[in-house]
């Protein structure tokens, strides 16, 4: 099986958000998916499979499976225009719909839903899990909470266990951001077993919404806080949210799995 390390919403190896991509000629089963998943132990391994002339492809945390990954797609596009279709366009057929992703010079846009947000109260249980008090919550797919500062955003050191308690698949923290960026984001998964997703598409398919509304305009820079961080240029479009970000290869190999243990032809 090939599998690619690609690190997503960065230029430069060792920031932004770690992807392996398996490139597969027919699938595997579920469960030897989810193993790899666990081996790698990033927040997403992605695996694509082109069957009639489409790309399909599946997103897997160490968790289980997961229904839309922004860092993963855009990881995936790299490396199926750099390694397997000279295009500058790429549409993958995903269990979210299909899913287009445009290059344009080193960026590569993904056009994703975007998540309907509903208040909700800031209960106990929120603030015990973030350690500090957000001044108002929203709920999509996942639970968004917004905070008074971006050092806020940095600063803050949840309690991962009660995390898992709270309602919402993922919890992200934001802020309004600076000079450079309009918001600032963290977001955890401790219930995919990831504590902290380093750069999260998807998220900001909440988050995006949110600030373009706050803030008065469609197009948001955002930075994703983490320890490793990154960057995501996005554009806020009704239903839908383009968000634009570089990669960077990091490693190109095989993963040995023994054929009687594997339905994939490599």
């Amino acid at each position: 099986m090939k599998q690619y390390v690609v690190d997503a919403f960065t230029d430069k190896i060792f920031s932004g958000n770690q992807a392996a991509i398996c490139v597969m000629t027919s699938w595997p089963d579920e469960k030897l998916m989810m193993n790899v998943a666990r081996e790698n132990n990033f927040s997403e391994t992605a695996f694509i499979v082109k069957e009639e002339g489409k790309y399909h492809l599946r997103w897997f945390t160490p968790g289980g499976e997961i229904d839309l990954c922004g860092h993963a797609t855009l990881a995936s596009a790299y490396v199926v225009m750099r390694f397997y279709n000279d295009a500058d366009k790429i549409t993958f057929t995903t269990i979210s719909g299909d899913l287009t992703v445009k290059k344009k010079n080193d960026l590569y846009s993904m056009d994703f839903p975007a998540y309907e947000l509903r208040p909700v109260p800031v209960t106990p249980a929120i603030i015990e899990a973030l350690g500090v008090v957000p001044e108002s919550a929203y709920m999509g797919r996942d639970l968004l909470c917004v905070l008074r500062t971006a050092e806020e955003v940095r600063e803050c050191v949840p309690n991962m266990e009660k995390v898992k308690e709270l309602d919402g698949l993922l919890l992200h923290i934001t802020a309004h951001g600076n000079d450079e960026a309009d918001c600032v984001s963290r977001s955890f998964a401790p219930k995919l077993g990831v504590k902290e997703d380093p750069v999260c598409g998807s998220g900001h398919c909440h988050i995006v919404p949110y600030w373009a509304k706050i803030l008065g305009r469609n197009k948001i820079t955002a930075y994703q806080a983490s320890e490793r961080g990154g960057w995501l240029y996005c554009e806020n479009d009704g239903e839908r949210v383009v968000i634009s970000g570089s990669a960077a290869l990091f490693s190109e190999g095989e993963i040995f799995i023994e054929a009687e243990s594997s339905n994939v032809k490599s």
